[in-house]
């Protein structure tokens, strides 16, 4: 598996990562994430990112990989109060939220703790940023980041504090490749991709009743990549190259439940960037179609 170097932090992360979300949302059993997690990381899987909020993620995380803490880069991220969605900003809630996620995971430190969606106006306050810079002087993290898209993701950014940008890169997610990804690669800033596969909306032969996929399948609709007619493995390997071809991006998170997964997806990037040729077309296709409001998903 390929790696690469993780910006400014120095960490040579498999280009491929895993997302911890599914495992959590879908209801994985403990079994399941044993057998997926062990197989991945014996076929060169090194970068795992998760987050207090992602259901008991962290606790299926911890309890396969607890013992074999050496052997992976840790992700996780901050900003709500325990599994659901509710913000927590404060300084107490962002060091509770921390304290709980070490336990969690069975480790006393992660490499990456990230801001999770924190908007604009809460990072310019400073508390946030403070909180997370003094969890990194006790050593609980060795580096901090941020998570989230669009305006709020620039505004993190230009602060010129965090030391990686985790944001939504895919197929129907192009905002970022012309607002922040250049920004980012001017600070050195590491660049983790999430929903690098925008979620496989084209698995939906009709409009879902998911929000969390409905975006996508509009856009998909609406953009009508020819790539997209019918065959799933060549949507996954257009979509997954696509993202793994644009400059600056270091690694990618995709989740999974299903065990074997990882390493399929591994192999469809082993076919190496897109042409210029592909990625152009698929650049003028979303200049030409996408709306306003399709801005970055959280």
């Amino acid at each position: 598996m390929e790696k690469r170097v993780l910006g400014k932090t120095g960490m040579n992360v498999s280009v491929l990562g895993f997302g911890g979300a599914e495992i959590g949302f879908e209801g994985a059993s403990q079994g399941i994430v044993d057998k997926m997690l062990v197989e991945a990381l014996e076929q060169g899987l090194n970068a795992i990112d998760t987050a207090e909020c992602y259901v008991n993620s962290e606790e299926l995380i911890g309890e396969t990989l607890g013992k074999r803490r050496k052997e992976f880069f840790l992700f996780t991220k901050c900003g709500h109060s325990g599994s659901d969605f509710k913000p927590a900003w404060s300084k107490a809630e962002i060091a509770n939220s921390i304290e709980r996620s070490l336990k969690n995971l069975k480790t006393d430190y992660v490499d990456l703790l990230q801001l999770h969606s924190c908007s604009a106006d809460i990072l310019h306050k400073g508390e946030v940023v403070e909180a997370l810079e003094a969890a990194k002087k006790a050593g609980k993290t060795r580096f901090i980041g941020y998570s989230g898209d669009s305006t709020d993701a620039l505004a993190a950014i230009e602060l010129g504090v965090f030391d990686t940008l985790q944001t939504s890169i895919s197929i129907f997610d192009q905002e970022c490749l012309d607002l922040t990804l250049p920004k980012a690669i001017e600070k050195n800033m590491g660049v983790i991709a999430k929903r690098p596969i925008g979620n496989a909306v084209w698995r939906h032969k009709s409009k879902p009743d998911n929000s969390y996929v409905l975006d996508y399948w509009e856009r998909m609709k609406a953009l009508k990549y020819e790539f997209m007619d019918g065959d799933a493995t060549m949507a996954g390997e257009i979509a997954l190259r696509f993202t793994y071809s644009q400059p600056g991006v270091h690694t990618m998170i995709v989740g999974t439940k299903t065990p074997g997964r990882w390493r399929a997806n591994a192999d469809l990037l082993a076919k190496g960037p897109l042409s210029s040729v592909e990625i152009d077309n698929i650049r003028a296709l979303w200049h030409k179609v996408s709306k306003a409001d399709w801005v970055g998903q959280v």
